[in-house]
C-alpha cells in the first residue's frame, strides 16, 4: 500500500471471485501455505465464497486510492471463517483463513482483517477460533514460520502438531493447529446468529 491510500474492509461477494483467486493463485503455485495442488477455477472459487457466506462472514480489504480519477478499488487480501466440523456440537467453533496479496504483507492489513472478522464472529456467538497452518521442519523457499508468528501476535496458542502430513514440492511438511478463545463457555451457550453484515 502506498502512503497516499487508505483501505476499506467489507463483505465479499461472488463478483470478487476473480480478484481473490488472483491473490490465492500465488499461494497454490509458489508456496506450501496451502496444501492445494491445483488452482481452482473462477467458478469453483465463486462457489466457495457463496458457501461460506451462507453461514459466516467472508471479508475483503481493498485499497482506496486518493486523488484518483477512477473509483477502482484494488482488493489486497481476504479472510473468512468456515465450519470447524459438521457435527452440531461444534457450532460455536470456526476455522479461520487469511490470504494477503504477496506484495502487501507486514503493513497491518492482516491484523485489521482478522480483528474485524473476530468482532463479527463474536457478535454471532462464536466462542472458539481455530487455524490450521502448514509448518516446516525448517524454513525454506516454500514455507516459513510467519503464519504461526502472526497468529501468536493475534493471541492464538499452539494446541496440536501433526508430523509430515502434507507433501508438496517434493517435500514433507508438518501441520499445526492454533486456537483462540473469544467468549465465555456458559452452561447454556447462545444460539448462533448466522445473519451477519
Amino acid at each position: 500500500m502506498s502512503n497516499n491510500s487508505s483501505y476499506n474492509i467489507r463483505l465479499a461477494t461472488a463478483d470478487d471471485a476473480e480478484a481473490l483467486l488472483n491473490i490465492y493463485r500465488y499461494y497454490v503455485e509458489k508456496t506450501a501455505i496451502t496444501y492445494e495442488y491445483e488452482v481452482p477455477t473462477v467458478s469453483e472459487f465463486k462457489s466457495r465464497i457463496e458457501n461460506v457466506l451462507k453461514d459466516f462472514p467472508y471479508l475483503v480489504v481493498e485499497e482506496l486510492a486518493e486523488n484518483s480519477s477512477t473509483d477502482k478499488k484494488k482488493i489486497l487480501g481476504y479472510a473468512y471463517a468456515s465450519k470447524f466440523h459438521e457435527r452440531a456440537a461444534y457450532q460455536w467453533c470456526v476455522e479461520m483463513s487469511i490470504y494477503l496479496d504477496k506484495d502487501c504483507k507486514r503493513n497491518g492489513l492482516g491484523r485489521a482483517l482478522y480483528e474485524e472478522l473476530e468482532k463479527r464472529l463474536k457478535d454471532m456467538g462464536i466462542l472458539n477460533l481455530y487455524s490450521c497452518i502448514g509448518y516446516p521442519e525448517k524454513e525454506d523457499e516454500y514455507l516459513t514460520y510467519d503464519s504461526v508468528r502472526f497468529h501468536e501476535k493475534m493471541g492464538y496458542k499452539l494446541i496440536g502438531h501433526f508430523h509430515k502430513c502434507g507433501f508438496k514440492f517434493g517435500k514433507w511438511y508438518d501441520m499445526v493447529w492454533m486456537e483462540k478463545i473469544i467468549g465465555e463457555h456458559g452452561d447454556e451457550p447462545c444460539i448462533i446468529n448466522s445473519q451477519h453484515s
